[in-house]
């Protein structure tokens, strides 16, 4: 699988998000607790944002009565019609056997590593021909 760099950590800070496009595709990109998660950036059931959805956490209850508020943060509330995804893996909770927001791996490398390659930007030659500039493909 090819990898691709879609921003500094700096430009994610922990609890933000960030949308990026790959080869056409719109990812969303999410910090949680200084870890980074890709979901595709279309709900399953309608295709609605899920970078522009709530984050919200779960409600746990270990009897009547009692409850707690877990994983602050990790879930994302698609806009249009609020159905909920774990960011880590991309499970539904409206059915977690059958729907799924895709996920993608998503990592953090050392900038030095990565000016040593293998990654390598794309190129094409430029040349001046008078007074005109000309990209070949």
């Amino acid at each position: 699988m090819k990898k691709y760099v879609v921003g500094s950590t700096k430009d994610i800070p922990e609890g933000s998000r960030t949308l990026v496009h790959v080869k056409g595709r719109p990812i969303a990109i999410f910090n949680i607790k200084g870890e980074y998660f890709g979901l595709f950036d279309r709900c399953p059931h309608l295709g609605g944002s899920l970078c522009r959805g709530a984050l919200t956490g779960l409600i746990q209850s270990k009897m009547p009565g009692e409850y707690s508020f877990i994983r602050e943060g990790e879930i994302v509330r698609c806009p249009w019609h609020g159905w909920e995804f774990d960011i880590r893996t991309g499970k539904s909770y409206c059915d977690p056997e059958k729907i799924r927001a895709r996920n993608f791996p998503v990592s953090v490398e050392d900038g030095r590593h990565l000016m040593e390659g293998p990654y390598v930007a794309e190129t094409v030659p430029v040349k001046v021909e008078d007074d005109y500039v000309v990209v070949e493909l």
